[in-house]
């Protein structure tokens, strides 16, 4: 977790848009939400909206200003995500920035062989596991699309495997309430009764919104159906910036404020007080593909300007991160994430996503994954910033040693080398004869040990007893009930 924007420590200090912008954009978004509307397919989410004041003609929902307004107070600034020991405690503010990865990518890039194949069982649990033991990812999501379960009960396997192998956070995202209470018995088996996963949740769902100005039914449903079970919601969406909006950020900006603030309003119209988080991935499409362009330096810079909106609305928000159009572990692959990690920390993102996207979030990488936490890592020294004090400048000690002295010698001095000096564990920083000695290695190579390192010896902290026996009655009377439809 990093802290950004601390004017107390002076860290450094970063805005794309001014509170004038800010507003500019509140307002223009307000307008279009009174004047043109969203369209909106989930009959109880108009019935809320047509109790508070909304027009509705047909599937066309025009809100009166004071929903969004009602919506904006009633949401909490801040809400913690538990992990399943309750150690791992993910405190969801402004400001304070989480990194993990992203769902549902078709292929995945195999550990051991280090080929493309389709998404399997089993992916999502290893992500998990390597999660687990990144000291810079702060929570899991599965990284893959399972092409070997029963479709409709993908998210199941996928949050039944994660559970198992992390005790961090988790983020699930589900097909239909049914799914997702499949889930919510799963996060059950663990906390041990509803009344404490309700009070310390152990998941949040996550969910996502489509451009231009449509929320679908389903997912609605779903935000809904959580929002009656106190777990904490993410509604996340783009849009693809000259395809799904117009050629300009301000324009993008709008279009995802619109839709982020209309779920906002439905999800506390349904129960006020819901902790939610909205999200956006304004990346823009590359002419050349019609693809939406995760690495451009316009989706970091968009997306930096959506958290300066959501900061001055006081909602937190998700962003993106580690995700590359790259099909490999290569220096573009390495460029974007760098440029995208430092963008999210610096912007304050509430919690990051995606990270181990390959190939425009279609493959999932466990070795971009690693990349990336190395990134992370480097990204927060500089984010801590410089302490300047009577302790830190030391004058006496400048007094002591001198201009003809050393200060590696010095315990005051060196004993602050690990905090004040951060170590990587994969970039390299040997003398050229000292790297070939040690097998003249590069990145990609250095990151393939340290993946199957952790694999081959980092054993998760296992589940409560009876837990794994549960989860899989559980798995069975979803299959049961799928099979009967």
């Amino acid at each position: 977790m990093i802290i950004a924007n601390n004017s107390d420590r002076q860290t450094p200090q970063f805005r794309i848009l001014s509170d004038n912008q800010c507003r500019e954009l509140f307002h223009s978004t307000l307008d279009c939400l009174k004047y043109i509307g969203m369209r909106i397919q989930n009959e109880a989410a108009k019935d809320l909206l047509a109790a508070a004041g909304a027009d509705i003609d047909g599937d066309t929902v025009r809100f009166p200003v004071h929903i969004i307004q009602d919506a904006i107070a009633a949401t909490p600034r801040t809400f913690t995500v538990w992990g399943r020991d309750y150690l791992h405690e993910m405190r969801i503010s402004p400001n304070r920035v989480h990194f993990g990865p992203g769902p549902s990518c078709t292929y995945f890039i195999d550990p051991l062989t280090g080929e493309r194949r389709r998404a399997l069982l089993g992916d999502a649990g290893t992500t998990a596991r390597l999660v687990d033991a990144l000291p810079n990812i702060d929570y899991a999501m599965g990284l893959s699309l399972f092409d070997n379960v029963t479709p409709l009960l993908s998210p199941v396997y996928e949050f039944a495997e994660m559970i198992a192998n992390t005790t961090k956070p988790l983020i699930a995202w589900a097909n239909n309430p049914e799914t997702l209470e499949d889930i919510y018995k799963i996060a059950l088996t663990v906390a041990g009764s509803e009344k404490s996963l309700r009070r310390k949740p152990i998941f949040a769902y996550f969910t996502t919104y489509e451009s231009p100005l449509r929320l679908a039914n389903e997912p609605v449903e779903n935000m809904l159906w959580a929002a009656d079970h106190d777990i904490p919601v993410i509604c996340l969406g783009g849009p693809t910036v000259g395809l799904e909006s117009p050629f300009t950020g301000a324009s993008a900006l709008v279009v995802h404020l619109a839709s982020a603030l209309s779920a906002l309003a439905i999800v506390q119209l349904r129960k006020r007080g819901t902790p939610m988080v909205i999200g956006g991935v304004p990346s823009v499409m590359d002419l050349r593909t019609a693809r939406p362009s995760y690495g451009s330096p316009e989706m970091s810079l968009h997306s930096a300007a959506a958290v300066d909106v959501a900061r001055f609305l006081g909602i937190p928000f998700m962003g993106t991160a580690g995700a590359t159009e790259s099909k490999s572990i290569d220096a573009q692959a390495g460029a974007e994430a760098a440029v995208q990690v430092l963008m999210s920390s610096l912007s304050g993102a509430s919690l990051v996503h995606d990270i181990g996207f390959l190939d425009c979030a279609d493959i999932g990488s466990l070795s971009y994954l690693i990349l990336t936490d190395e990134i992370i890592g480097m990204v927060a020294r500089i984010m801590r910033g410089i302490t300047v004090n009577a302790e830190t400048i030391m004058l006496d000690l400048l007094e002591k040693v001198g201009s003809e002295g050393s200060f590696m010698a010095e315990p005051r001095s060196a004993s602050l080398c690990r905090t004040e000096s951060w170590i990587p564990t994969i970039l390299d920083r040997n003398t050229h004869a000292t790297w070939e000695k040690k097998g003249s290695k590069h990145t990609e190579q250095l990151v393939t040990e340290k993946l199957q390192k952790i694999l081959s010896t980092h054993k998760p902290v296992p589940l409560p007893d009876g837990a794994a026996e549960r989860i899989e009655q559980i798995l069975s009377e979803a299959e049961a009930r799928v099979g009967e439809k």
